[in-house]
Parts: structure tokens; sequence; C-alpha cells
């Protein structure tokens, strides 16, 4: 279904603006498709976010370089991760060079609920399956150009 059906509206200023609406709309449809993904789980977009930066570590980080890698950089990273160490998915220490900090890692029940999400991959990729992988390329083309501008 197009975006007029979608929203009911059948005019726009211009294209530009039915451009930052239609992303803004599917932005949404996205999100709302992996948090029914993720739901089964336990964990929100959000925390899914953190443990993906986390497994991809080999030592931990602190909550400031988990923010300026997060993709919602509006996310409370520090919220995020006391909720993640209740869940027993990381582990926190105190950083040794700076005490004001905290450094974070990834714990193996973490790890483990990674690779339980990883299996749920033709899921999370089927979130995209009506593109093809050259209608992808240009998609991903288009995105790094827009932030370009």
């Amino acid at each position: 279904m197009n975006l007029q059906q979608e929203i009911k509206q059948s005019t726009f200023r211009n294209e530009r603006q039915k451009g930052v609406i239609n992303l803004i709309y599917t932005y949404n449809w996205v999100s709302g498709r992996l948090k029914e993904i993720l739901k089964p789980f336990g964990v929100t977009l959000q925390q899914f976010n953190v443990l993906r930066i986390l497994n991809g570590q080999s030592v931990p980080i602190s909550t400031c370089e988990i923010r300026e890698r997060m993709l919602d950089r509006m996310s409370d990273v520090s919220r995020i991760v006391d909720r993640l160490y209740k869940k027993g998915m990381v582990e926190r220490t105190q950083c040794k060079k700076d005490r004001r900090l905290v450094d974070v890692a990834i714990s193996e029940k973490g790890r483990l609920l990674i690779l339980q999400i990883d299996k749920q991959q033709h899921e999370l990729d089927g979130v995209l399956g009506n593109l093809e992988e050259n209608d992808l390329r240009v998609l991903n083309e288009l995105l790094d150009k827009v932030r370009t501008s």
C-alpha cells in the first residue's frame, strides 16, 4: 500500500514533504515490526542495540562510548544498561582511568540471548523482504545521501 493510502492523505506540498513524511512513517512501521520480533525475548529495540554494540566489543566500554554508537542517540544509555544489568545481560565495572565512568561488557547470558535472536534472522531480514538485493543497495545509497545533505 502506498503512503497516501496508508495515512489517507492525497496531496503533499511537494515531493520533499512527501519524502520526509514517508521516511517517518516507514521508520515507525519498521520499528513496530522489530519490536514484535524482539518481544518474545524480553528486550526493547534500544536494549537490543546496546547488546549488539557490546557483543562486537572484545573489551568493556563506557556508557559514553555506547551512546556514541547508538542508533537512537536520544536514548538514556545509563537507564538501558541498568535494566540490562538487572536482567543479567551485562556486567559493569568502575573505569580504571576515570572513576566517574562505568565500563560495560556483555555477559554470557547476554551473548546467549544475541545468539537466540540471531536464529530469527530470517524474520529480522524479512522486514525488508519485499526488496531485491539491488533495491536494497539503492535504498542504502539514498539513505546515506540524505544524511550527507
